[in-house]
């Protein structure tokens, strides 16, 4: 046997208990299912591809229960598995919007002091998400027609995928604080 061999699993990283990493490991799980079933609902009617954003249903409930830290990590996630599964593009804008939702988020929950409802903080993620997304495109440069004209369209989708995330979001807390009592405290 190998004498530099230790059976001994190295501890979670500084700040997360195992039962933490379960825990965000599912919601990411989550929040991939939830991408996935985008895919089989029928496109949004705009002159870009835009998604409903379902999968930010993780990311609003981990922001608002588990933290900010955790949040980034399931948007930074989120945008590994785009990057894999359909390229940079994809993975690059999924950043943007994610770490621009996350911040814009948990910035409107701090200044009000956490009277925020969950559909202003869902349109604001949404559109702060879009606008993120829109910011990397153009710095980008990736567009070949005028970037302008995007912006009612991303602007009003996030309005409307904003306030469709926080009513699905409302829908499943009793569900996920069930979940989240029987897990423990984290």
């Amino acid at each position: 046997m190998n004498k530099d061999y230790n059976d001994k699993a190295s501890p979670p990283p500084a700040g997360y208990s195992v039962q933490k990493l379960v825990v965000l490991a599912l919601l990411f799980a989550m929040a991939i299912a939830l991408g996935m079933f985008e895919n089989v609902l029928p496109p949004l009617p705009a002159p870009v591809p835009l998604r409903y954003g379902l999968s930010n249903i993780a990311v609003m409930y981990t922001l608002f229960f588990l933290g900010v830290p955790s949040a980034y990590t399931i948007a930074i996630l989120k945008s590994l598995f785009a990057l894999m599964t359909r390229g940079l593009i994809a993975g690059l804008t999924s950043l943007a919007g994610g770490l621009i939702s996350v911040t814009c988020m948990y910035m409107i929950n701090r200044l009000t002091k956490g009277r925020a409802s969950y559909s202003i903080l869902g349109v604001s993620g949404a559109v702060s998400h879009n606008l993120g997304q829109y910011l990397l495109i153009v710095l980008l440069d990736y567009l070949r027609i005028p970037a302008l004209a995007f912006l009612p369209p991303l602007l009003f989708t996030g309005i409307v995928t904003g306030l469709l995330s926080s009513a699905l979001l409302c829908a499943a807390l009793p569900v996920l604080k069930r979940w989240r009592h029987f897990s423990g405290r984290i």
